[in-house]
């Protein structure tokens, strides 16, 4: 079994410097030592595991970031993990304003441990999607599970299947043509890694082994691609079974969170 040290420093290594992929009209940008995700849904911020001293530098750092994002008036999301440094880093963001949003926990696993056929329950069918109308079918059932709306996601996906097919797997799992759970695989070049993304299930359909078939369809394509690792940012729903199948707790990850205030006129009456 591979030491969690060194899964940890695999991931740090691999998987928080800049995305080899990305949709059309999203662009990367370094700040010193940070990397900042432009033209998403909102802006994303990563940090290398350790920033420094941190201090007074560091809060200047942190508003830079908060300011330009302001300036194009979108929100932005500082994505830290529970190993960073400086200890006192989230902290002074949310001295800037940053609220944390919930907490996941980073999982990973050998690719081919995980790797069989599928086998849904009765009745339910796994196929790989790529045409827009799935993707926004994807996105209705996902705004249905969290009771928010998520349709930029059909974007997100249309654009990364437009722009990058071949780094990009998305499954759906149905019931007589009715979308019931979605999750997809994003291969990440020149790494070890791919990471597992999406695994959303409509409640009335949960226990019954889609989640764990879509793990499985997900790692069997890794495993076709030469790919050693799979990485899940994971939730408290997903993390049980994650375990379960062997996959392995290295940090955690949560979201810190920056969002414009409301325009004045934007709350009075019209």
């Amino acid at each position: 079994m591979t030491d969690i040290g060194v899964l940890l420093a695999a991931y740090d290594e691999q998987m928080r410097g800049t995305p080899p992929n990305l949709p059309d009209g999203v662009r990367c940008e370094q700040d010193g030592p940070l990397l900042r995700i432009v033209g998403q849904f909102r802006g994303l911020v990563s940090a290398p595991p350790d920033l420094g001293p941190g201090g007074a530098e560091l809060d200047l750092l942190i508003a830079r970031q908060r300011d330009y994002f302001a300036a194009r008036g979108e929100s932005v999301e500082w994505k830290t993990r529970g190993h960073d440094k400086p200890d006192d880093l989230t902290d002074r963001l949310r001295a800037a304003g940053f609220v944390p949003e919930d907490q996941e926990t980073v999982l990973i696993g050998v690719a081919d441990d995980m790797a069989a056929a599928p086998v849904p329950p009765d009745g339910i069918l796994v196929r790989r999607v790529t045409e827009d109308a799935d993707m926004h079918r994807i996105a209705a059932m996902e705004s249905m599970v969290w009771q928010q709306d998520l349709s930029w996601l059909a974007d997100d996906l249309i654009g990364r299947v437009r722009t990058h097919p071949d780094e990009i797997r998305v499954l759906v799992a149905e019931s007589n043509g009715e979308v019931v759970s979605a999750a997809w695989l994003v291969f990440r070049a020149s790494t070890e890694f791919a990471a597992l993304w999406g695994g959303s299930t409509l409640p009335q359909w949960r226990g019954r082994g889609i989640y764990r078939a879509l793990v499985a369809a997900r790692a069997a394509l890794a495993v076709a691609r030469d790919v050693r690792y799979l990485q899940v940012d994971a939730s408290p729903d997903s993390a049980p079974i994650l375990r379960r199948l062997g996959f392995r707790a290295v940090t955690t990850t949560t979201p810190y969170v920056w969002s414009p205030p409301e325009r004045a006129d934007s709350m009075i009456g019209g």
